[in-house]
């Protein structure tokens, strides 16, 4: 059982983006779920597709020229320690070419999504 679902999943999708696979199967849950639809918004990822049968989600990794988008993944808030933020303390992650994913009241968007919508919330991670 994967105690941190969240850090199973961008782990995963990096491993997947560094290996150069076209997609990546990660269990399914609805906060993964909503974290792929999250990074797909934000185009890190080409497809977000449910198996009913395995219940696992296949998951699209984006490439351009040959070169993968992800470059890294850094979780920030952990099971043993959560970071929050205000929607005033979002700022732009390496020269806004990374991003922030936070989970808000109004469900998990990326940083400039919920600074837009003035919401705060609980710092997941930032892939860049």
């Amino acid at each position: 059982m994967v105690t941190d679902p969240i850090s199973n999943l961008i782990t995963r999708i990096k491993n997947a983006s560094d290996a150069r696979k076209v997609s990546v199967a990660v269990p399914q849950t609805k906060l993964v779920e909503n974290i792929a639809h999250a990074l797909k918004k934000s185009g890190f990822l080409t497809s977000v597709e449910k198996n009913k049968d395995t219940r696992e989600l296949l998951l699209g990794i984006v490439y351009f020229d040959g070169a993968a988008r992800i470059n890294g993944v850094e979780r920030i808030s952990k099971t043993s320690r959560r970071i929050y933020q205000k929607a005033s303390d979002i700022r732009v992650f390496r020269s806004g070419f990374g991003t922030t994913f936070l989970s808000t009241p109004k469900g998990i968007m990326a940083d400039m999504d919920a600074k837009k919508l003035k919401v705060g919330g609980e710092v997941l991670f930032r892939m860049w």
